[in-house]
């Protein structure tokens, strides 16, 4: 009675007497936390083929996890040394590790890029059984549906959904992950990890898709409306971390990784910190501080005008004011290992006294028609209202009722209504802010009986420049000598993504054109390309100011 007792409480408890390392099983590494979580790895190429958690196996049995859309071939090798077991993975340009430690149910994972790889994007990609984990979000769960925009955007049981409708903006995604009974699998990204990427704080990429698989991804570098050049370098360290069902920390201690010796990764002894003051940002709008160059990137939230980021590498930074997602002043910073550099920024936004305005200078269509829908909702899907064409009348109308974007085969012209006073009249500015452009899109105004000139489409370079164009009563206008770059034009707003180049075009209205009285005007969306729907040219709104 009593070994029948205590063998159906070992049965309860299978992991508790497993052992960990790693050891091999013909061509493959098994790799055991020695608490419920065994890893098999392939030896040839570096794909992850099982993922077996306390029986359950985690892992989908057709496609497998790994780097980009997998490696081909590795040299795959291993240690254990410490209670810290390690998987070096070496494939060309890319150096990948999988890391544990003894009775942890995670795997710690570091990649070294010493250039772009050439087999795909930059991205770690968990295919995991659907069966055993059925529940992830489910605004990218597009099992059984049919694609409506290339092959990323489907329609399912009437409503939108695709993969892209997963993102979140780099500052907010620590945590992400699926589910099933009794067990959980999660992505954590803690800040430092995105040092090596691109995009800056408020990039967005792809977090899960459900199909035959659940996938669960971790972006690196990508494509997707691409701001900017790529980095190489030490990317991490992030983790799969395996649970009972719920979401783990996001405060990932992987202090051990310091002395480990991986290629590219730099402790945090030889890391320093930024802190210091702000000022001039709008009240209410969120602060954040962002730091660049060409190797590293990192922000950090300010609060009451003060902020202060830990952990950055040694070397020279641009250093961002954001208000909201808008530049609003730089600064240049330089950063020692332990060591802490005081920097002081301040806004330098062009604030001019204003007759009226539409929206928040902020860098985002927060407010605005369907900006509450956009990042998990195709343009088309039935859950959003009406696109338009609008006429927004100033004073009367809400700022709900105004496009967050305009696009030129759906909702084009936005018109605007505004009865002026003798005191409001002459010659005036007309300030456009845009948070992205796709096709070219850009506006081109009608006052009146008055034309703007049509500026001229922005022919964007993956490198950093600074410039001002004007032309015949239009300028378009940088904020602080904000830096531009090409963004890709595969990717726009039906992908659930506003962030593109902040840009401003400012229209100088002729004296004589605007009246005391009833004055509309006109925003049409002008580009030297075509599209359909959707697809056709448009631009995402941020503020529309008259001053």
């Amino acid at each position: 009675m009593r070994i029948l007792f205590l063998a159906k409480i070992l049965a309860c408890i299978p992991a508790a007497f497993a052992a960990f390392g790693i050891t091999t099983s013909g061509s493959n590494l098994l790799v055991d936390t020695g608490a419920g979580l065994v890893t098999t790895i392939n030896k040839a190429n570096g794909d992850i083929t099982s993922l077996l958690y306390n029986g359950k196996q985690l892992q989908d049995s057709s496609k497998f996890t790994q780097l980009s859309s997998g490696l081909g071939s590795a040299t795959v090798t291993s240690s254990v040394a410490n209670n810290i077991g390690t998987v070096k993975i070496v494939a060309g340009s890319i150096t990948h590790y999988y890391i544990i430690r003894s009775g942890i149910n995670t795997l710690y994972i570091g990649t070294y890029a010493s250039a772009e790889p050439t087999v795909g994007e930059l991205r770690f990609i968990a295919r995991l059984s659907r069966s055993t984990l059925p529940n992830g979000n489910v605004n990218s769960d597009v099992n059984g549906g049919t694609a409506i925009e290339g092959s990323d955007v489907f329609l399912v049981n009437g409503v939108t959904r695709s993969k892209f409708f997963s993102s979140v903006p780099f500052i907010r995604d620590q945590v992400h992950g699926v589910t099933g009974s009794g067990v959980g699998a999660f992505m954590i990204i803690p800040s430092v990890s995105y040092e090596t990427s691109s995009g800056g704080p408020f990039f967005r990429d792809i977090n899960n898709q459900g199909s035959a698989q659940q996938e669960l991804y971790w972006y690196m570098n990508s494509g997707h409306e691409q701001t900017e050049t790529y980095r190489t370098g030490f990317f991490g360290p992030y983790a799969l971390a395996i649970t009972t069902g719920s979401a783990p920390s996001a405060s990932l201690d992987t202090s051990f990784m310091d002395s480990l010796g991986l290629q590219g990764y730099v402790p945090a002894s030889g890391r320093g910190t930024v802190s210091g003051s702000y000022s001039g940002t709008l009240s209410g709008v969120a602060v954040t501080i962002g730091f660049k160059n060409s190797a590293a990137q990192y922000w950090v939230a300010g609060s009451g005008g003060s902020f202060s980021r830990t952990l950055m590498k040694p070397g020279t930074y641009t250093a961002t004011l954001y208000q909201g997602e808008l530049e609003a002043g730089t600064g240049t910073v330089s950063v020692s290992a332990g060591s802490t550099s005081s920097l002081t920024l301040t806004s330098s936004l062009n604030k001019p006294t204003t007759i009226w305005s539409i929206g928040t200078v902020d860098g985002t269509p927060a407010g605005f028609l369907n900006a509450d829908k956009i990042e998990t909702v195709h343009p088309t899907d039935t859950r959003m209202s009406n696109w338009g064409p609008v006429t927004f009348t100033i004073g009367s109308s809400s700022v709900g009722s105004f496009p967050m974007a305009q696009f030129l085969a759906v909702n084009n012209p936005t018109t605007i209504k505004w009865t002026a006073s003798s005191s409001q009249i002459g010659a005036r500015t007309l300030r456009i802010r845009m948070t992205e452009s796709f096709a070219g899109g850009r506006p081109q105004i009608i006052v009146n009986s008055w034309t703007s000139s049509a500026p001229a489409g922005q022919s964007f370079k993956l490198r950093y420049t600074s410039y001002q164009s004007r032309f015949s009563r239009v300028s378009m206008i940088p904020d602080v000598h904000m830096q531009r770059q090409k963004t890709n034009l595969s990717f726009s707003v039906t992908r659930g993504t506003w962030r593109g180049i902040n840009q401003a075009y400012d229209y100088a209205i002729p004296s004589g054109t605007l009246i005391a009285g009833s004055n509309t005007i006109q925003i049409n969306t002008i580009s030297g390309s075509s599209g359909d729907a959707f697809l056709s040219p448009n631009f995402v709104y941020d503020s529309v100011e008259l001053f």
